[in-house]
């Protein structure tokens, strides 16, 4: 397919690594980072040292508290250097989270501060209610069963609950804050007089500006470093952070995302470790990146969980450098992180729990939940690199339409542009943009078209001249003019969006009608959404494929101290320009490569440039729980693999992987095949035609789980262990999750010439599968169930209750009229229930209680043997509840969106699992309904058996109002 590209790309891709293969000499490896090299020293001399203590102790004179704020700030000194000065603030929050804070006090330069101004949705409230104590050795902060104590000397804070410490930052003495110092000439020669031997020892002397301690070694990286052709010049010298953070009762720990590798993070020292280099936090550009691997990918949230029995606690820094992690299993029962950071100072929250929903709940209050996207995103989307002209695109949907393929959107890669010079359309193969979109539009679609950071160096270019003269652009590390590098468009320069002048501009360029005199991308329209690509930010020629960390941003950081947090930036401005676009407003979708804490509450991420192998499909199922826990719960990974040409078994079995995943799109390499599934064999896409339209019936599964998890924080998918919190044997499984709160329980199959797979069910309930209805039992066991490749493993948890829409349709615009399916999963006690959740799907209207928000239960009939299937309005009995954190408290229940959609219905309702035939079917008060009964068939000692069905044939009720159905 390399005709296809441009002659500009073509140069570009030269540039890359051969065959895009990793090439892992590209990424720095701990050994080759200095700081990460000082701070591992420290950890080994620490452990070598039997005596070993933190040089760090308060100063008890100095502690000063204010009950009213909740608040403690103390005076930190060190043995070692009893000239500097160090702060330590800590906080008790409302929900009682622990901010605690460490930075160098009068010092010769200014650490980065700002990281969590970016990352925090708003400054947090501080409790009331806290009782202090404070003694001759420490300081204690006790609330609701917590105690957060501050031991004096050494200096060591940790958080206990009910008497048993969850939480210890430096339990093990790690803490060193490298403070700043100026730059030691190497030596200085003593004046001798003339005709004289001076002594040995007065022939040099090394001037002692900045004396060392002991375990600092020798000034390794300090002040300059290299990297294969790259220095790194060190302005500021030395500022790296080192914490242990260690979870004495707790076996396992997940988060810091993203890495390829386990949910429940191995180990990286100690005896037998999984891996020998630390888990790295450093936004970067890998290609064909690793399927097992601690290497640092596209985003970087410093969030890590620890979880056993008792709770789950969590711990977030707020640091926006490079960052590496190491991670330590000492028992089964606890777990060790060493943190070392490049820049910036000591801003870690304590996550108190102690439950998985509440430490995610407490992290989204911090950080924000995520947005409630708009309803059409959680289609199906079409896309490669690159759909090559406007024909190309009309083709395409031809062909999903007369092959009955559902799909919402199509998606163009840069060869949509000219020369790399975004927004603005190569016309030679795009000549109708907006004519093509309008037939897009015309089926309910949308369409996503790429913007990258990086601007095309030329005067012809408006979106670059204008940045140029407004000075918005990334400065080199003199600080004056424009930094220059290389990616898709050559020559580049990128737009620093910390620097306030840019934000306006670049909302401005959006708009889709003239601006004054003002370049905007009128060649567009309101349904065409945007994907940031190449924002870690990707510099082909640059170190580690990335900016140089000493490149200047506004307010004279270097890059340095915001690498992790830069793609973000990119990534909020483009949604907001898409809200500011329209009158009113509509809900943006922005998929982002890179992200950093507080992504979440813009839009979606995926996990980048995956290989069409099975590793990889494995991987990026564990990648995606990964990330969800985390925040980023609308997330996934490339269908087929970005590179690569799979096989139709490897497709299929990817097109199942993505269908159960919040976001889902298919993608591939300019050099591969197209994959298309029209293009498969019959055999193949009849199986990918039932995939899709699945996942369509299910939308209104998603949807409700994305409404949950804006409010909550609770992720789309749910691990194991966040479904059964005490279950340990489910604490390490990663390869199955649940949907939400919906009780469907989904096993993907990521191996070759599979034909059956176990799965791990945890409870006494009964599993149905959702194709077949056959009954599961595992109670802590492995079941093994069928997995032929036109099928996949997805159960519903008895007690649960799934609304679905089961009448196919080309997009998903065109379902809303389309009546409900409910699926009543009966558990152990005859009972179930379930929510469902609409609304426009498209505008904010949502916000102000223009909603559907339903709830259906199944209950036994008191005093007999019959079932009562009602449903009621969720929003009127939860009046302060929130829909995308947004109060109800203006709910009408017979508001505007509520009257349009008063007609659709529900046209069936399926039960399972009656224990006998009932005499009738009725709605409560009213006429009988048509019903079928189809009997169970007994299990007869195998594991699984087929339950009773019972099938209420159109019982003609509104999806808005309330009503029941007696079963008797």
């Amino acid at each position: 397919m390399r005709s296809l590209t441009t002659v500009g790309t073509l140069l570009l891709l030269s540039l890359l690594p051969a065959s895009f293969a990793v090439k892992t000499h590209d990424w720095k490896t701990c050994s080759q980072s200095a700081f990460c090299r000082r701070g591992r020293a420290l950890s080994e001399r620490a452990r070598a040292t039997s005596n070993w203590k933190s040089p760090y102790s308060i100063d008890p004179a100095s502690i000063a508290i204010s009950p009213e704020e909740a608040s403690l700030s103390a005076s930190v000194k060190s043995s070692l250097y009893p000239d500097i000065k160090f702060q330590l603030d800590l906080k008790v929050h409302e929900d009682g989270v622990v901010r605690v804070r460490m930075d160098e006090v009068d010092g010769l330069r200014k650490r980065y501060d700002e990281a969590a101004s970016w990352a925090l949705v708003a400054e947090p409230d501080v409790s009331k209610s806290i009782k202090w104590q404070v003694g001759k050795k420490d300081v204690r902060a006790t609330y609701n069963g917590i105690t957060v104590t501050v031991a004096f000397e050494p200096l060591r804070i940790a958080l206990s609950r009910s008497g048993r410490e969850e939480i210890v930052l430096n339990g093990q003495g790690m803490l060193h804050m490298e403070h700043f110092r100026t730059k030691t000439p190497a030596v200085e020669e003593t004046p001798t007089p003339e005709g004289e031997t001076p002594p040995e020892e007065q022939v040099q002397k090394v001037v002692e500006v900045n004396p060392r301690a002991w375990f600092e070694g020798d000034e390794d990286g300090w002040w300059e470093e290299t990297f294969s052709s790259w220095t790194d010049s060190k302005p500021k010298g030395p500022e790296s952070l080192s914490l242990d953070v260690n979870f004495p009762n707790h076996g396992h720990v997940y988060g810091i995302p993203q890495h390829a590798t386990r949910l429940s993070l191995p180990t990286t020292t100690g005896e037998n470790p999984t891996f020998t280099e630390p888990y790295r936090l450093y936004n970067a550009d890998v290609f064909e990146y690793e399927a097992s691997s601690t290497l640092s990918l596209y985003g970087s949230i410093p969030l890590m969980y620890a979880h056993s029995k008792h709770s789950t606690v969590g711990v977030f820094h707020a640091v926006g450098s490079e960052t590496w992690i190491d991670v330590a299993h000492p028992t089964e029962k606890s777990s060790h992180s060493h943190w070392i950071s490049e820049s910036g100072i000591m801003d870690v929250f304590l996550l108190p729990g102690p439950t998985p929903s509440d430490v995610f709940a407490q992290y989204a209050r911090l950080t924000g939940t995520p947005s409630l996207p708009p309803h059409w995103s959680l289609g199906y989307h079409q896309c490669r690199w690159n759909y090559v002209s406007s024909d190309d695109v009309r083709s395409v949907q031809k062909r999903f339409d007369e092959e009955n393929l559902p799909v919402d959107v199509f998606w163009l890669d840069i060869e949509y542009s000219e020369e790399h010079k975004y927004f603005i359309w190569d016309k030679k193969n795009f000549p109708d943009p907006v004519e093509m979109m309008k037939d897009v539009e015309a089926i309910g679609r949308k369409m996503v078209v790429i913007i990258d950071p990086h601007l095309k160096r030329t005067s012809d270019y408006p979106v670059y001249k204008k940045a140029s003269e407004l000075e918005v652009l990334v400065k080199p590390p003199s600080g004056q003019g424009e930094y220059e590098g290389w990616c898709w468009s050559g020559s580049s320069s990128w737009v620093d969006f910390f620097n306030p002048k840019s934000w306006d501009w670049w909302k401005s360029l959006f708009k889709t009608t003239q601006q004054g005199d003002n370049w905007s991308w009128v060649e567009s329209s309101d349904n065409v959404h945007i994907w940031n690509d190449m924002n870690e930010p990707s510099v082909f020629n640059g170190p580690e494929i990335t900016m140089p960390k000493d490149n200047i941003h506004y307010g004279g950081w270097e890059h340095r101290d915001i690498h992790n947090i830069n793609g973000m930036l990119f990534q909020n401005l483009t949604a907001q320009a898409l809200v500011a676009r329209s009158d009113p407003p509509k809900r943006p979708f922005v998929l982002t490569r890179s992200f950093f804490a507080g992504s979440q509450r813009i839009s979606a991420m995926w996990t980048g440039d995956n290989l069409g192998t099975w590793e990889h499909m494995a991987v990026g199922v564990q990648m995606v729980l990964a990330n969800g826990i985390a925040g980023m719960s609308f997330g996934g990974a490339d269908v087929g693999g970005f590179f690569g040409n799979p096989e139709p078994e490897m497709l299929v079995r990817w097109y199942w992987v993505g269908a159960l995943a919040p976001f889902f799109r298919a993608h591939a390499h300019i050099d591969t095949k197209r994959r298309e599934p029209y293009l498969l064999d019959e055999q193949y896409k009849s199986i990918v035609r039932k995939v899709l339209r699945l996942r369509y019936s299910m939308l209104p599964v998603w949807y409700t789980a994305f409404r949950e998890t804006s409010v909550t924080g609770v992720p789309v998918l749910r691990p194991q262990f966040v479904m059964f919190p005490q279950d340990d044997g489910g604490f390490p499984i990663d390869d199955q999750y649940y949907i939400g709160s919906s009780g469907l329980l989904v096993k993907p199959v990521v191996q070759q010439g599979v034909t059956e797979t176990t799965v791990y069910i945890s409870d006494r309930e009964p599993y149905y599968d959702y194709f077949t209805d056959r009954i599961y039992r595992g109670e802590g066991k492995h079941v093994t169930v069928p997995a032929a490749l036109d099928q996949v493993p997805l159960f519903i948890r008895g007690g649960s209750i799934i609304s679905t829409k089961e009448r196919p349709r080309r997009s998903s615009p065109l379902m809303k009229s389309d009546p409900y399916t409910l699926r009543v999963a009966l558990n152990n006690n005859g009972a179930a229930q379930g929510e469902l959740y609409i609304d426009d799907g498209e505008t904010y209207d949502h916000r102000k209680g223009d909603i559907v928000w339903r709830s259906f239960q199944a209950e036994r009939i008191k005093g007999g043997k019959g079932l009562r299937i009602a449903s009621t309005d969720l929003a009127a009995r939860h009046p302060d509840e929130a829909v995308d954190g947004v109060a109800l408290a203006k709910y009408n229940k017979k508001n505007e969106f509520a009257n349009s959609v008063s007609k659709v219905r529900v046209e069936r309702i399926i039960v399972l699992g009656l224990p006998e035939k009932p005499k009738s079917v009725k709605l409560e008060g009213g006429a009988a309904l048509v019903w079928e009964f189809i009997p169970g068939v007994s299990a007869q000692g195998q594991k699984y058996g087929g339950p009773s069905k019972l099938i209420v044939k159109d019982p003609d009720v509104s999806v808005v109002s309330d009503w029941a159905v007696l079963v008797e």
